[in-house]
């Protein structure tokens, strides 16, 4: 469980540093930019496969697809539910559609509560119970202040949740089903990298990129990498309510691009950001329960030693 909450934290953090570093890949287009994106992110990623031990997930998908052909169906779909969602991350700031983009992924946890809660039967803490309210407050302002949802909102709210919920339903939540979702992509990379526009051009005009290149596909395999792993050692329930932490640092990315939240949409926020505060206070009530029933353990150890003596 432990290891799951970091891993998701790790990641949200990730996400709110690349969101920011996109403004350091101009003058790509965001086509552009995913593309490199995914030949960046996969080495990377086969790296640190490699040192964790998970290159053999890799393998055994391959024979799942060699034994029943019409598994690769999946793993496409698979791929363009991943991808698409890549590609959107990196589309919304560049083309000031950060806030659009971000409010889907304030969206994204209560879907993912829902299917949680739905699908496997999982059961909401006080607290946690407290936090969706708020949560659902702030969404629930925000869809009447601008009486419609835009599609960048839509698709992230919904495409991800699916994601997870069929990779679990497939069995290829790991990293070797994420490398797959990369790896076949591929193909529609080199002709947004090179078919479509000459980057390799641009990346000679404005040697800067090389590194930002290099940045971009280790953030990438860093914050993806402990997505996908978090998702695994998660409840469902618990895995979408600390998603929130990732949209709280988009929004503020967005802000620091030069997005303005206005006025009306202070309702929007703070509700949710009461929401991330009420679950990191129930972090840390739980660590502090679990340490109080450790040392009662440790002390009742003691003087069960002392009778014994």
């Amino acid at each position: 469980m432990y290891k799951g909450v970091a891993l998701s934290v790790l990641a949200s953090v990730t996400f709110g540093i690349l969101y920011f570093f996109t403004t350091y890949l101009k003058p790509m287009d965001s086509e552009q930019t995913f593309a490199w994106r995914m030949f960046a992110t996969i080495p990377f990623l086969t790296l640190f496969m490699w040192w964790s031990g998970d290159l053999k997930n890799i393998q055994s998908i391959f024979r799942r697809i060699l034994d029943k052909p019409f598994f690769l169906i999946w793993l496409l779909f698979s791929s363009l539910l991943c991808t698409t969602q890549l590609w959107l991350f990196l589309w919304g700031p560049i083309n000031g559609r950060g806030l659009q983009v971000s409010l889907g992924y304030f969206l994204l946890p209560l879907v993912m509560v829902l299917v949680g809660c739905l699908v496997y039967k999982e059961k909401l803490s006080r607290w946690q119970l407290a936090a969706v309210i708020f949560a659902v407050l702030g969404v629930a302002h925000e869809i009447w202040r601008i009486g419609s949802i835009a599609w960048e909102t839509v698709y992230v709210a919904l495409a991800y949740p699916l994601y997870f919920f069929l990779r679990r339903y497939f069995k290829t939540d790991h990293l070797g089903g994420f490398w797959w979702d990369l790896f076949l992509i591929l193909p529609v990379a080199v002709y947004l990298g090179f078919s479509l526009s000459d980057s390799t051009g641009l990346i000679a005009a404005f040697p800067h990129l090389i590194w930002a290149i290099v940045v971009l596909g280790f953030l990438s395999a860093l914050g993806l990498g402990s997505y996908i792993l978090a998702s695994r050692y998660l409840p469902f329930v618990l895995f979408g309510l600390l998603s929130y932490l990732e949209p709280v640092l988009l929004a503020l990315a967005s802000i620091v691009l030069g997005e303005r939240v206005e006025a009306g949409e202070w309702l929007t926020y703070i509700p949710i950001w009461f929401a991330v505060l009420l679950l990191v206070i129930e972090g840390v009530l739980h660590i502090f329960r679990q340490r109080q029933k450790s040392q009662e353990l440790e002390c009742k150890a003691a003087q069960y030693q002392d009778k014994q003596n």
